[in-house]
């Protein structure tokens, strides 16, 4: 009986024991979160508070970063370009004065890319030139930097983004971080990163990102997203500028970008261009075409009235053409 009695007094003490370890367990647990919660927030609020959205130099056509380096604001991005298609079109880019070429790991063209930069004899010191690392690659962050590296074959990279949100992506950022100490890298960034992405991010790097590029059109536009990114003194690129494949046509035929574009003698696309310049957002549209190119480039010799950037600013659908 005594034995019973100690075995029922052992377990009634063994379970109060183990409920307090959990509560405690749960109570650091909850605090951690408030902490991290707060942290984030305090973060966040310093970089809002120094006023520092970087401002377009429409005469130079750059813009300075946080980096202290400079970007040119218009440039040609390259996804789906490979091999002689995208040693060309950069070569014409270069040739009509784009500055700035984007790139990833995930385009299978840095090769290319580079080789056409080199061949320019243009001075590297005149090109920025953008590449992105794949979630694929963040578990080995310095074997990606590395490849880009020799595959562009350019001395340094400009700037280097994760490509999207993913496993080990601060650890990742953090390898670019210290690439950027030994002049490899000269400036870091993202792509696709929204708002909650970005609160529990930051907190978590040491070097506040220059650049953060997302998908951007008159059909999704982010009101929201790009005020919040440009308030933390981080520059927006917008890719997809005339909605993606399968969407073009449709966007560059819209009555009301069409009319404005009429009103400038211009084209829809050279509109659409500008108005994302306008709202401070570094545009890379994609081509292969010469003509194209060249005329994605002339844009500076009119500008869009406020009741126009309404027009367009009302054709937000938040139709979202890639998943990323």
């Amino acid at each position: 009986m005594k034995n019973k009695m100690l075995f029922i007094i052992l377990t009634i003490v063994f379970v109060l024991i183990i409920g307090f370890g959990i509560h405690i367990l749960l109570n650091r647990k909850e605090n951690q979160k408030e902490q991290n919660k707060q942290m984030n927030e305090n973060v966040i609020n310093e970089l809002k508070q120094k006023d520092n959205i970087a401002k377009f130099n429409f005469e130079t056509k750059s813009v300075k970063l946080n980096s202290g380096y400079v970007m040119p604001i218009n440039g040609l991005g390259t996804y789906s370009l490979t091999g002689d298609t995208c040693y060309n079109a950069v070569t014409s880019a270069l040739n009509a004065g784009v500055r700035l070429i984007d790139t990833a790991y995930m385009y299978g063209n840095e090769e290319e890319i580079g080789r056409a930069i080199r061949d320019s004899k243009i001075p590297r010191s005149e090109i920025f030139v953008i590449t992105k690392i794949y979630p694929s690659q963040f578990e080995k962050p310095k074997e990606a930097i590395e490849l880009a590296l020799k595959k562009l074959d350019i001395g340094y990279i400009d700037m280097m983004l994760l490509h999207h949100p993913g496993t080990n992506d601060v650890n990742a950022y953090k390898e670019m971080e210290r690439y950027v100490k030994s002049g490899k890298i000269r400036s870091l960034g993202l792509s696709n990163w929204y708002v909650k992405e970005l609160k529990e991010f930051l907190p978590q790097v040491n070097i506040i990102p220059a650049l953060v590029q997302n998908e951007i059109h008159p059909y999704y536009q982010e009101n929201d997203v790009i005020p919040y990114i440009q308030n933390l003194g981080i520059v927006v690129q917008g890719w997809y500028p005339f909605g993606g494949r399968g969407h073009t046509s449709e966007l560059l035929n819209n009555e009301v970008i069409v009319k404005i574009a009429n009103n400038h003698n211009v084209s829809a696309a050279q509109v659409i261009l500008r108005w994302n310049l306008q709202k401070g957002v570094v545009v890379i549209p994609g081509s292969s075409n010469p003509d194209h190119i060249k005329e994605n480039t002339d844009i500076y010799n009119f500008e869009l009235t406020n009741e126009e950037i309404k027009e367009i600013n009302a054709l937000d659908k938040n139709e979202k053409y890639d998943w990323y």
